[in-house]
């Protein structure tokens, strides 16, 4: 077995067909989807994803989202300060540790949070159309060997 690092080559005159570069662009391709979708609601992707994660309970404060959602901290605080203003989110303190604030999403944060799956789900629908479940299957496997990669990176 070779457990070397394949080594994929980056000629700056092939740069599109590069794999950063297709991540890239997918990336943003379901993003302006996304955002595009989102506009109904008065939230951009970016808060979209701060809603599910606190609706699905991965994330409970903003150090947790900043981490997983590749946010920096500045941009996070924005972000929640402006859903705050909305009314979609409050800060707790947290009886443990009066330091640390807990995110909660309000009554109408969670309302909204609800809307959003099917939301999602539309866009990347049309985004795989023509793809089978086979093909969605196997990019979902290569996905999740990419990201279990993240310690490696984070370690540079």
């Amino acid at each position: 077995m070779n457990d070397e690092i394949p080594s994929l080559q980056f000629d700056p005159t092939q740069v599109e067909d590069s794999v950063g570069y297709l991540l890239a662009r997918a990336r943003t391709m379901i993003s302006r989807g996304v955002d595009e979708s989102l506009r109904s609601l008065d939230i951009t992707h970016s808060q979209g994803s701060v809603f599910l994660m606190l609706f699905m309970g991965k994330c409970n404060t903003a150090a947790e989202l900043s981490r997983d959602l590749f946010i920096d901290s500045a941009a996070m605080k924005r972000t929640l300060d402006k859903l705050e203003s909305k009314g979609l989110i409050k800060r707790v303190a947290d009886p443990d540790d009066k330091r640390l604030f807990k995110l909660e999403l309000t009554a109408e944060g969670n309302t909204l949070a609800q809307k959003l799956p099917p939301i999602y789900k539309e866009v990347l629908d049309l985004g795989f159309t023509g793809f089978t479940q086979e093909e969605i299957g196997f990019l979902k496997c290569l996905l999740r060997k990419l990201l279990a990669n993240r310690p490696l990176l984070e370690t540079r």
